[in-house]
């Protein structure tokens, strides 16, 4: 493949409100601009996580796609579209955000001592030549064997509500994940690996941000 596809601007904009998202790109050098799909997730439903998280990923990064296409555009600007989604899965059950404290509370009393598999599905719209990149990452957890008192005192903190797993692995949550098995940054909530190579795929290369 060639990289010789040299725009004079790549705008990314991410279709999430996700501030640790945001952080991910921004630690590689890219500075989204954050458009929140506000995709009814309930719309889609699927057994298999991997389909599940790619379709969620997909319809996001699709709404966004469809705003942007009734608005002008600068001439020469290639405009990126990420849409993503994660779910966990713990003994064959796909678990997305926890909807209160008491569901938190007892997601983590099943996760704990056991392996759960955090899919994220990503999907890369180029608006202005209409291709479309569908994959995901899959990424081992490893659950510490908590106590119920710790759980209680996590979930109090409001932090494991905000998150697909029911934990945050660059914050609290990092103290009860005993091991990682695949993309790191996958668990939370992006996988920069595979985002280099659907950029590259594209036609564009990662530095192109710089």
């Amino acid at each position: 493949m060639s990289f010789m596809n040299q725009p004079n601007r790549i705008t990314f904009i991410l279709a999430s409100a996700s501030p640790a998202r945001k952080r991910l790109l921004e630690t590689i050098g890219i500075q989204p601009i954050i458009l929140k799909s506000d995709f009814d997730e309930s719309q889609i439903a699927d057994s298999n996580p991997v389909e599940l998280v790619q379709k969620l990923a997909k319809c996001k990064a699709e709404v966004i796609t469809q705003r942007l296409m009734n608005q002008p555009k600068n001439d020469g600007e290639i405009l990126l579209v990420l849409g993503c989604d994660s779910v966990l899965a713990v003994g064959g059950e796909i678990y997305g955000k926890p909807a209160n404290i008491e569901e938190a509370i007892a997601r983590w009393q099943t996760m704990r001592g056991q392996l759960g598999q955090l899919y994220t599905g990503h999907a890369l719209i180029n608006v202005s030549t209409d291709q479309i990149l569908v994959y995901s990452q899959t990424t081992n957890v490893y659950f510490a064997n908590i106590s119920d008192s710790e759980i209680k005192d996590y979930v109090d903190t409001g932090e494991p509500l905000n998150c697909a797993g029911c934990f945050a692995i660059e914050g609290k949550g990092g103290l009860f994940i005993e091991k990682l098995e695949g993309c790191h940054t996958n668990v939370i909530g992006l996988s920069l690996p595979l985002l280099r190579k659907m950029i590259q795929e594209l036609g564009y290369n990662i530095t192109n941000f710089w």
